[in-house]
């Protein structure tokens, strides 16, 4: 698909699950791209390397995009070697569930740090380019818990729910500029992390999903690369749940 042929991606935190899922979706369709990784180098090298076999550019960078200052200094060196950025989007987050009773303050204050304010610092640091080319795509990350709740997971909530309000303030106010900016809500994605979880779990949750089934990276990537292409050039401002009818 030429939709996405030579544009420049950035994506936080995708050395694996859904990130990484996007990261070679992205690559596939013609896609150059700069993707962010915490500590996982290893991961890293290997994904940049499996990027670059696909015959895009592509590049990881050790950033911590909840750090306002490496937020802004990354965009910056991804401009340098790119050229450009043409589609941001905002994957990096963490977990620390508890209930409210036993939940730390600090365990509030890292989920909001990692999985809220990374989004505005990347979402800043890239809108004066992209204000420039008058053209931009920027897709952020939320979850079915950020739009319905989930006990146990206030911290992860709060942040996740944080993002679709940042998500139309936005769009409100870069629309004028041609930069479109659009929240994803995935349900239970199958990834590495619920590979651990025990299968009869998985399978009950499995059965109340209308679709019957969780959810691929894929899937995901899938909305990803509508939602950073010009086919989606009218959508802005919106949530595209991706659940498999999870919240219907």
């Amino acid at each position: 698909m030429e939709n996405l042929q030579d544009k420049t991606i950035i994506i936080t935190g995708a050395t694996r699950g859904i990130g990484k899922g996007i990261a070679l979706k992205m690559a596939e369709e013609g896609a150059n791209v700069a993707f962010t990784f915490s500590s996982s180098i290893e991961a890293a090298l290997d994904l940049e390397k499996e990027l670059l076999n696909k015959g895009i550019k592509a590049k990881g960078y050790q950033s911590n995009a909840a750090d306002y200052a490496a937020a802004q200094e990354l965009v910056e060196a991804i401009l340098t070697d790119f050229g450009g950025v043409d589609v941001l989007i905002n994957n990096a987050g963490i977990t620390k569930d508890n209930l409210l009773m036993r939940i730390s303050e600090d365990d509030f204050d890292q989920v909001i740090q990692v999985n809220l304010k990374s989004v505005f610092n990347m979402t800043k640091a890239v809108i004066r380019p992209m204000m420039k080319q008058r053209k931009g795509s920027i897709i952020n990350m939320s979850s079915v818990v950020g739009l319905k709740g989930n006990a146990g997971q206030t911290n992860y909530a709060a942040s996740k729910s944080g993002i679709l309000g940042f998500t139309k303030s936005v769009a409100l106010e870069l629309g004028s500029r041609n930069i479109r900016c659009n929240a994803i809500a995935p349900g239970f994605i199958e990834t590495e992390m619920t590979a651990k979880l025990d299968e009869a779990t998985v399978a009950e949750w499995r059965k109340a999903i209308p679709l019957k089934r969780g959810g691929t990276p894929d899937d995901v990537a899938n909305a990803c690369v509508f939602l950073a292409s010009d086919m989606s050039s009218y959508i802005t401002g919106q949530t595209l749940n991706v659940d498999g009818g999870m919240l219907t």
